[in-house]
């Protein structure tokens, strides 16, 4: 007769795979992009918190370290280096979710591109584009779909306050956003009667490596105090629960949105100038 250990030792590697079955089955499941650092990671350690499984995706190998943090919460969390301005990207990153439906979708990937528009290489604007909206546009539609024949689901939009003013110095970026914006109210009201929510997240400028990535560290909006990511991941993750349409975060940037919708635009195009101009956040 085999001893008690032997057969607990025979029996534990099903328990184990059928304990992780039954849990995933049981646990809701978000996606999160953009997620290695920043408004992203802290939205993700949102979801994990909260009880979500998660996989996360960004274009840099601290993805990994990433999910390693993560996954101190106890919850499942599988990574992925991908990178959305390349269809292949979206396709890999769609794949991995491995027909698990997903719960909450937090489309936060993002890049910016600083100086004078026609100072920049193409190639650097076609990326911000290709991933800001292409890309963006690409995974909402694929999970988005999902979403409606389940009918139940959760969109979190990254938009900014940046797609209210016109971004001199900045332009295609704050184009970018201003598309978001727009599409995120949009698909809201296209999904209102099926059980899938959408909000857009509209912070102001957030501490982040964006301004390094975007080489806008001489600015005055890269020199400037900025927003805690974990702050506006918090606002926006809450007002996404709720099912609110929108959520700009923090006292001035509520105080900046309202003043923007009844400045011309033309006054509103210099005074991001006066921010944004290259060399402007050093003194002299």
């Amino acid at each position: 007769m085999p001893s008690r250990r032997s057969v607990c030792a025979r029996r534990h590697p099903q328990s184990r795979h059928q304990e992780t079955a039954v849990n995933q089955a049981v646990r809701p499941f978000a996606v999160v992009t953009g997620a290695s650092s920043g408004i992203g990671f802290e939205l993700a350690r949102c979801c994990a918190t909260q009880g979500y499984d998660l996989l996360i995706a960004a274009d840099e190998p601290a993805i990994d370290t990433a999910a390693v943090a993560l996954r101190d919460t106890g919850m499942a969390v599988d990574a992925l280096c991908v990178d959305l301005a390349d269809p292949a990207g979206v396709e890999a990153l769609y794949g991995a979710t491995r027909g698990r439906p997903v719960d909450v979708l937090c489309a936060n990937a993002g890049r910016g591109l600083g100086r004078a528009f026609l100072d920049q290489d193409f190639r650097d604007i076609q990326r911000v584009v290709e991933t800001n909206v292409t890309g963006t546009l690409d995974l909402l539609h694929r999970i988005g779909r999902d979403m409606r024949d389940r009918r139940t689901g959760r969109i979190l939009i990254t938009g900014s306050i940046a797609g209210f003013m016109p971004g001199t110095y900045q332009a295609v970026y704050n184009a970018t956003k201003a598309f978001l914006d727009s599409f995120s109210f949009a698909l809201r009201h296209e999904l209102r009667d099926c059980g899938v929510t959408v909000t857009c997240l509209m912070p102001g400028a957030t501490e982040t490596d964006f301004f390094e990535r975007a080489d806008m560290v001489d600015t005055r909006l890269g020199q400037q105090k900025k927003d805690d990511p974990a702050e506006v991941a918090r606002e926006g993750f809450e007002a996404m629960l709720r099912g609110d349409g929108d959520v700009v975060t923090g006292w001035q940037n509520k105080l900046r949105a309202a003043i923007s919708n009844v400045t011309p635009a033309d006054l509103l195009a210099e005074q991001h100038r006066r921010m944004a101009e290259p060399g402007g956040g050093i003194e002299r």
